[in-house]
């Protein structure tokens, strides 16, 4: 059994910051204390000054495998991943075809099995038409349901409200839902169309996906799933309005109603069009400095439980489109811990806070079977980071096969240097072990 000992550093886990040793031990983290002694058969890692991380968990990516491989594959955007200290993913079922029959569900997760660096689930999504294939869903295998309550990429739109209900009523698993009202968007369309043709401003992209779009969806869902009992998960807040349906009165692992925040919708405000254009069109739009500072407010007093990338890349020539042509959605998980970790030394968040959000809640929420934290007996997935040390992202270091990052020009003031999934040491200093590939993600449900 391979063995590895990570010395001297500083062990993010559980709200505390204490420097020890961690020893690993096949696909485990064996021991944890102050100064562990090992056999000269064991690797050691001095990691005098460095922070170890749990691997993180991106509980939504778009990896765009199958069909849309000309934008991402899951090799190539799991790698990114892995550069990005990312060890888990959990991705979405608008690819083509969709997954939304278990067959082409596990057509995926054989593709990672063979492909992904990073260890990997998938949701299954659910249509107006798919309800009994929903069922058939293994709640042990399987990391949840999608539902779009708002049209997306992949045309995956759930807008009949008597087989919503059903859907709610029917499955005890986990339902994620991306909420934008899509009758409000379609008017506030129609009307920028009218005013000024397909060349409508990036600018009014807040205005036509709005506030309100959010707010009548979100709150829509959130009124069902009282109704119901179901277990809903809102994905990727954008607007400070929608932070007042959720509560922090009781623990993460007793909330039925849960809430996820992307790290683009904290890092860019509606100021950042004039520069960044297409390149940060997303759904639900980036909006107002406003909304961004309510996010953060939501995010550290325990409204919003999880931080995540919404992972989405599209080629530079499709992003860079007129208005109504460019898609929505841009390439993260490789730049998501350094600009988080960016925000920390600003002071906005704290690196034991950065964890318990991209880390610890995420395998919480889910119910992932021991990972999300340094813990003896739990799988080693780890990062270590140096944060003294500064790099600035260009064309020439992104990894995506996308080829370009909305983040290009941004100085990161940390360096991820080694990335171990289950035990294995996947990344070092830039430099890939191929030979590895990551698990398929188990849940204790």
């Amino acid at each position: 059994m391979n063995s590895t000992l990570i010395k001297n550093t500083y062990i993010v886990n559980e709200g505390k910051i204490i420097k020890g040793d961690v020893l690993i031990k096949g696909n485990y983290i064996s021991k944890i204390e102050n100064d562990i002694s090992v056999s000269k058969s064991t690797k050691i890692i001095d990691a005098k000054g460095k922070y170890l991380l749990p691997g993180l968990i991106d509980d939504q990516v778009h990896f765009r495998e199958p069909g849309l491989t000309h934008k991402a594959n899951i090799a190539s955007e799991s790698r990114a991943a892995i550069a990005g200290g990312i060890t888990s993913f959990i991705e979405m079922p608008n690819t083509i075809p969709q997954s939304t029959t278990q067959e082409e569900l596990e057509k995926k997760f054989k593709v990672a099995e063979k492909t992904s660096y990073a260890n990997y689930s998938f949701m299954f999504g659910g249509t107006n038409n798919n309800l009994e294939e929903l069922l058939k869903t293994d709640p042990k295998k399987v990391a949840g349901i999608k539902l779009f309550l708002g049209s997306s990429t992949g045309n995956m739109l759930v807008d009949d409200e008597a087989i919503l209900k059903k859907i709610f009523s029917s499955t005890k698993m986990l339902i994620s839902v991306h909420c934008e009202d899509e009758m409000t968007i379609q008017k506030n369309l129609h009307e920028h169309l009218n005013k000024y043709g397909e060349n409508i401003p990036i600018k009014c992209h807040p205005i036509i996906r709005s506030e309100e779009a959010c707010y009548i969806s979100s709150s829509k869902a959130i009124k069902l799933a009282k109704e119901t009992g179901a277990r809903l998960h809102v994905f990727h807040l954008s607007t400070a309005k929608e932070t007042s349906l959720f509560k922090n009165d009781i623990p993460l692992k007793e909330k039925k109603i849960t809430a996820e925040v992307c790290v683009h919708h904290l890092h860019f405000d509606d100021r950042d069009y004039e520069k960044k254009g297409t390149l940060i069109k997303w759904n639900p739009a980036v909006k107002t400095a406003t909304d961004k500072k309510g996010l953060w407010k939501a995010l550290l007093d325990d409204r919003i439980d999880i931080i995540a990338t919404d992972h989405a890349p599209h080629t530079l020539e499709e992003k860079t489109q007129t208005y109504t042509k460019a898609p929505s959605g841009g390439p993260l998980v490789q730049h998501a811990l350094p600009a988080m970790i960016n925000a920390s030394k600003k002071g906005k968040i704290s690196l034991e806070k950065m964890v318990e959000k991209m880390c610890h809640n995420p395998a919480i929420l889910f119910e992932i079977e021991k990972r999300g934290f340094i813990k003896e007996g739990f799988y080693a997935d780890l990062v270590l980071v140096d944060l003294k040390k500064s790099w600035t992202a260009s064309k020439e270091n992104t990894l995506y096969k996308c080829g370009w990052t909305p983040f290009e020009g941004t100085e990161f003031k940390s360096t991820i240097t080694h990335t171990f999934v289950n035990g294995n040491l996947i990344y070092h200093e830039g430099i890939f072990n191929d030979t590895i590939k990551g698990m398929r993600i188990t849940f204790n449900r």
